[in-house]
């Protein structure tokens, strides 16, 4: 770092980044599992913040990559699942994390933190011992078959003549992933629950073995509305009245004893035993079970469930799900010590809760079979819910049981980590280019010991650190943008049981992670506003040759505008604007989009300098070349992509002078957006 422009201002991303990027998109949690030991949301790539490091720095012909950072600083100020900071300690830097929500933090540190892997399985072997054989009692049949899983459906009330109506839009509930190919599937009589088997795409009604009833597989249920068997239609919500919605358990997945799976209605046993898990879970003691505490706040990302009447964490899962999770909660809680293997088994618990409450759905056969609460990103109530086994040893997904094997492909990748490059028009993984990601974790910069041998990670408000002047060689990060989505509304699922379980000492004991200084906002003033303080802490801890580097996505221009304005009122200066592939297209939240915008735009800044302005045609001239090139080498494209980047290049001007009018340059990017999508097309 010596100041002179970095490969990253000098030349545009090669398409074989984003090649790579796609690639790595389809299976993050394959290829980069040392991040995804708990749930965050919004991962970056480790392909593209690697090469964004690599590029940020210029070093000495033959330098190995392991050590292309040897001896900086690398700063991320919010650090998310720690992407940034893994790809950092692999090329050999002292890296340094912040983030506002502690559950990020959770995230981060198992990423980077090492583990005795002989402690953990003893440690898992306590938990197992303590409560596997209770919890596998709560999920049998009659004739002592494993469950699999149980079939909830939720019920409303009639308003006009309370008649109950089980809110199925479909009877038929469980189908394979490729139906075309396995047209077996299973439906449920709506007269005595019966399960039905039925053919898709041949049977155009089914029958019921039991009652004779033959029905139509159409539910009442069709968009927000309901209709009773009076023909009463009604509002669901207005009918629930701010209340939940009762459930109902209709059938159930069990394993035979010749290894086969069957669906089966629900019969008296299966009623017994989920009375006989309430009643454990009402007489048991304090001690012995963790209830998730705290009320959901009114936000974005929590008002389907408030509007269905979910006021509690707690209230996220039924009676049985409570008692077993609390079980496993409760003996993770008292294991000895604050330990990072200790800390690691907690962590790990973050999967079983995702896949185990009453927000989760069935996918099906041929797939992962349950949806977590999580699969659309936002607090979504599920009308036909699916309840397995949470230890799942007999399978499922998101088990206790497959803690080890997630932590043991974690221990495993931070040991020896690999790394996807192309080779030949294929994209192939490769090891031995980077450095081992062992860590111990400080908690302050005074406590950090020896930078090669520990990390800095901690959780708290980046625009206010420990950090002295000018240490920090390179501030790489992926900052929150202006949205509705407001992960810390979403991490209070998971923070209302580590909060109890206290996974490391100084977890936060707040009852919420929301936080009044985080920049994530719907107003892109708000977000200007809160994101420069920031940005002029990252100037005051970087070193004057430093570099500051982030990928952002937005599709708003005034989300490009109020990140521009924020670097400019901090005193940086745009030097380089890059744009790479980030997301799949099958992106629910991208296909959804008018026009989805599928590439993040790397932005390279310095303290501010007299950086040469360029005209808002010429900025997009600039980006465009760069655009055309990931086109002509077969990166797919489109117009909500040319839109962001273009965006991005002329408002990054205003960065370049003094007092820029900021609604001038939005006018003039929409123009200049306009104008590059036509171009773009007509190629």
């Amino acid at each position: 770092m010596n100041g002179e422009e970095s490969p990253l201002e000098r030349a545009h991303f090669a398409a074989s980044v984003s090649r790579v990027a796609e690639y790595e998109s389809w299976r993050k949690e394959r290829h980069r599992p040392a991040t995804y030991v708990h749930k965050w949301w919004a991962r970056r790539l480790g392909s593209v913040f690697r090469r964004m490091l690599l590029d940020s720095v210029v070093t000495a012909p033959g330098t190995r990559e392991a050590d292309r950072l040897r001896g900086l600083v690398v700063f991320d100020p919010f650090a998310g699942s720690g992407t940034t900071l893994v790809e950092a300690a692999k090329l050999g830097a002292t890296v340094v994390g912040r983030d506002i929500n502690p559950v990020a933090t959770l995230t981060q540190r198992q990423a980077l933190q090492r583990w005795d892997f002989d402690e953990i399985v003893r440690l898992f072997g306590e938990v197992e011992a303590a409560c596997r054989a209770e919890i596998d009692a709560l999920f049998v049949a009659a004739d002592g078959s494993h469950v699999l899983h149980y079939f909830w459906v939720a019920i409303a009330d009639c308003p006009d003549c309370g008649d109950g109506v089980e809110l199925f839009s479909n009877y038929v509930f469980a189908k394979h992933a490729y139906p075309s190919r396995f047209p077996q599937a299973q439906a449920t009589c709506p007269s005595c629950h019966e399960v039905v088997p039925v053919i898709l795409g041949q049977d155009k009604t089914g029958q019921c073995p039991g009652c004779r009833h033959r029905f139509s597989f159409t539910g009442p249920v069709k968009g927000r509305f309901m209709t009773c068997a009076a023909g009463h239609r009604s509002n669901i919500l207005a009918a629930l009245g701010g209340q939940m919605p009762r459930r109902r358990m209709y059938a159930k997945l069990v394993i035979l004893a010749d290894g086969k799976k069957a669906y089966r209605a629900i019969d008296a046993f299966d009623l017994d035993l989920y009375d006989r898990a309430s009643k454990l879970l009402a007489n048991a003691p304090a001690d012995r079970v963790v209830i998730p505490d705290g009320a959901l706040e009114a936000g974005a990302n929590t008002a389907q469930a408030l509007n269905w009447g979910y006021r509690t964490w707690a209230s996220f899962f039924n009676d049985r799900q409570l008692f077993v999770l609390g079980r496993i909660a409760a003996v993770l809680r008292d294991l000895p010590g604050r330990t990072p293997e200790r800390e690691a088994l907690v962590a790990a618990f973050g999967k079983t809760l995702e896949h185990h409450n009453v927000f989760c759905s069935y996918k099906g056969e041929g797939t992962g079979p349950v949806r977590s609460i999580f699969h659309n990103h936002v607090l979504r109530p599920e009308r036909c819910s699916v309840e397995g086994n949470p230890w799942g040893a007999h399978g499922g997904s998101g088990g206790y049981a497959e803690t080890m094997t997630r932590l043991r492909r974690a221990d495993a990748y931070k040991q020896a980590p690999s790394d996807l490059v192309e080779s030949g028009g294929t994209v192939i993984r490769v090891t031995g280019r980077s450095a081992p990601v062992t860590k111990s974790i400080s908690t302050t910069w005074d406590g950090l010991g020896t930078p090669a041998q520990e990390a800095y990670v901690a959780t708290g408000d980046a625009a206010a650190t420990d950090l002295p002047d000018g240490s920090v060689a390179l501030v790489v990060t992926d900052p929150p943008y202006v949205d509705n989505v407001h992960y810390s509304e979403l991490a209070d699922f998971f923070h209302s049981w580590m909060r109890l379980i206290r996974p490391y000492a100084g977890y936060p004991e707040r009852l919420s992670t929301r936080d009044d200084r985080e920049v994530q906002n719907r107003s892109a003033d708000a977000f200007n506003e809160m994101i420069v303080n920031v940005w002029r802490e990252c100037r005051r801890v970087l070193r004057d040759d430093g570099l500051l580097v982030f990928s952002f996505h937005q599709a708003r221009t005034s989300g490009w505008s109020a990140v521009m304005s924020s670097l400019a009122d901090a005193g940086f200066a745009v030097t380089a604007i890059r744009p790479v592939v980030a997301e799949v297209t099958t992106s629910l939240t991208k296909t959804a989009a008018t026009e989805p915008n599928r590439i993040d735009v790397i932005v390279a800044c310095r303290k501010a300098s007299a950086a040469p302005v360029r005209t808002p045609a010429q900025a997009r001239a600039a980006v465009m070349r760069a655009l055309v090139t990931l086109k002509q080498q077969g990166i797919d494209l489109g117009a909500g992509d040319v839109r962001s980047a273009v965006r991005a290049a002329v408002l990054a001007q205003g960065t370049r002078v003094s007092g820029a009018d900021w609604e001038a340059l939005q006018v003039e990017a929409d123009a200049q957006a306009d104008l590059a999508v036509a171009a773009f097309t007509a190629e």
